[in-house]
């Protein structure tokens, strides 16, 4: 089977085959087809239902590239997964939004349908929780809600936050004041506000008091009015620090709460207070529970391929271990 496609705007094409054709190369080796441009034609061929969904990608591309937006590998791949899932006719949807604009003009966008569905609930809800993958942009999207609203003046203060826990590696004591000690733990969430707000700007708030940038723990006994608050790597809070953070939320606040369940770097014992709260306030209203997936993960292509090893793998042992334990009656001893 063969299906032509006709193209209007000659830089839309460059825009959609990329350096050396490596986003369609990258289509051909995904789906299994021949493409070929001639004539003002794309010239899609093979098997007719991959030569369908390959026409979908190619459109949906032509699409973006109609609107200005960059395109990459991850980009041909995410396109791929809606094309398969029939879903293609709401790319318009992630990015009609402009979110936030960085301090080097750059406007902000969602590149996906979780991260729209995850700004969309920031801006319905006073409390979101963002659960999902390594690069599914939960911190940097936070950010950039945060920096709309203090820059719309819906807020006077951003507050951002995290557990003080280390990633399976004792760091020791560190030199310096309490910012100098917190700041390792921190550093992703200083990254986003440097690009968003640029160093000059994010330094002058913080002298005045409208940014705060400070561990988990000296959030108790405080309530926080008209501010956007940020947990970040909330998998790493118990479920009594969960309570405690949440309920600092004061009159005319937000809150997101972002964190990854794969990713607990609690003591073997300890629950997580993330997990907790997403059974305890499900379907509570005034809370949006979202969760990304590894379709949704921004960074590179590999990362993906990463995230979906572990999971298969981690599926496995459950099943393995579920056996086991049907077998024996007693669960397998961890190695």
């Amino acid at each position: 089977m063969e299906q032509v496609i006709n193209v209007q705007r000659i830089d839309d094409l460059i825009s959609v085959f990329g350096s050396f054709d490596e986003n369609i190369r990258l289509i051909e080796r995904e789906l299994g087809v021949r493409i070929l441009y001639r004539d003002a034609e794309i010239k899609i061929g093979g098997d007719p239902e991959a030569v369908m969904i390959a026409a979908k990608v190619v459109e949906g591309l032509l699409s973006i590239a109609g609107r200005g937006e960059q395109i990459n590998s991850q980009t041909v791949l995410y396109v791929i997964t809606l094309a398969r899932d029939g879903n293609t006719d709401r790319l318009g949807e992630i990015s009609r939004d402009v979110i936030c604009v960085s301090a080097r003009g750059k406007p902000i966008k969602a590149k996906t349908l979780g991260q729209k569905h995850m700004i969309d609930a920031i801006r319905k809800n006073t409390v979101t929780i963002s659960v999902g993958p390594a690069g599914t942009g939960k911190t940097y999207l936070a950010v950039a809600a945060a920096v709309t609203a203090f820059r719309n003046k819906e807020v006077n203060r951003i507050i951002i936050t995290r557990p003080a826990v280390e990633a399976g590696e004792r760091l020791g004591f560190l030199p310096g004041d309490l910012q100098s000690k917190v700041d390792p733990y921190l550093r992703p969430l200083y990254d986003a506000l440097f690009d968003l707000m640029g160093p000059e700007t994010y330094h002058a708030c913080v002298e005045r008091g409208n940014i705060e940038v400070a561990p988990l723990a000296y959030m108790r006994g405080r309530t926080l009015d008209e501010s956007f608050i940020i947990l970040d790597e909330a998998q790493n809070t118990t479920p009594e620090q969960m309570k405690m953070f949440l309920t600092r939320i004061g009159f005319g606040s937000k809150a997101v709460v972002n964190g990854d369940e794969t990713q607990i770097d609690l003591p073997i014992g300890k629950a997580s207070g993330l997990k907790s709260a997403v059974r305890i306030l499900d379907g509570v209203e005034g809370i949006a529970i979202c969760r990304l997936t590894e379709r949704d993960v921004v960074r590179h292509e590999l990362v993906q391929r990463i995230i979906r090893a572990y999971e298969e793998y981690e599926k496995k042992q459950s099943r393995k271990e579920t056996a086991q334990k049907h077998y024996t009656g007693r669960p397998p001893k961890k190695n």
